[in-house]
């Protein structure tokens, strides 16, 4: 499989310029955030709990709106309704229990007005991508939480995003359960050529899966670090335990300590 391109150094296809966000309680949680998501990239967040990560990809949604600062999108933002939408999979499934595996994975598609037949097609696609074609009549309660986890990604994967959000998604899972949807993840990215921002607070996860990392410190939280991770894909086991996957994670280690550190001062 070749590596995906990946554009390191052109304009982005969406960016945060100074964001602040600070919500009704007083809780500041971002401050100055400088951000650039670039066109068919897998960029991680990477920082500690509650430093903005996910209020960062929430305003990269739409779903949240800074009080200072703004999102920019060089070429025309991804429209409600539109046929490449931005696509979000959550820390928890967020699955309807009375519904299908087939129609959990098609509602946004009925949202979006994409005619049944089309649809249908697409939510085949989506779920083969993630190696539950033969579940698709199942009902969540039916199915593992990891299996439960590929239905919300495939869910998002059906919209056929040119931006896939992603927050989180395997912290719930068990160790083996993680590292095998990390795998499946890297697959469908190089497949499709999307761009996929994924948060994490995991260094080990990072390093594995990105192509580059925004390092963000403690709240209120802005990027200090960004480390391009140059390993060649496919990715697999070997990387894991290769030399120079251990030499990444103790690099990006040591700017996590170090932006930690640049958080906590006054």
């Amino acid at each position: 499989m070749d590596k995906p391109t990946v554009n390191q150094s052109g304009s982005a296809l969406v960016a945060l310029r100074d964001v602040s966000k600070a919500f009704p309680n007083g809780t500041l949680a971002l401050a100055g955030l400088d951000l650039e998501v670039r066109t068919g990239e897998f960029l991680s967040l990477l920082g500690p709990s509650g430093c903005g990560k996910s209020t960062a990809l929430r305003i990269l949604a739409g779903l949240s709106e800074p009080t200072q600062g703004a999102v920019e999108w060089p070429n025309a933002a991804p429209q409600a309704g539109g046929e490449s939408p931005i696509g979000f999979v959550f820390q928890e499934p967020t699955l309807m229990p009375w519904a299908s595996v087939f129609n959990n994975v098609m509602l946004p598609l009925k949202l979006q007005g994409v005619r049944t037949g089309k649809a249908g097609a697409r939510v085949m696609a989506a779920l083969d991508r993630v190696g539950l074609q033969d579940f698709s009549r199942a009902y969540p309660r039916e199915l593992s939480g990891g299996m439960r986890m590929r239905v919300s990604i495939a869910r998002a994967l059906a919209t056929e995003p040119a931006l896939l959000l992603m927050d989180e998604p395997f912290a719930a899972l068990d160790e083996i359960t993680r590292f095998k949807l990390n795998n499946d993840l890297l697959q469908v990215w190089q497949a499709l050529r999307t761009t996929v921002v994924f948060v994490t607070h995991s260094v080990f996860e990072s390093v594995y899966l990105s192509s580059r990392i925004a390092v963000m410190t403690a709240r209120p939280g802005r990027v200090v670090t960004e480390l391009a991770i140059d390993a060649p894909y496919p990715r697999a086991q070997n990387f894991r335990t290769s030399p120079d996957y251990a030499a990444l994670c103790r690099r990006v280690s040591d700017a996590l300590a170090q932006a930690m550190a640049a958080g906590a001062e006054p």
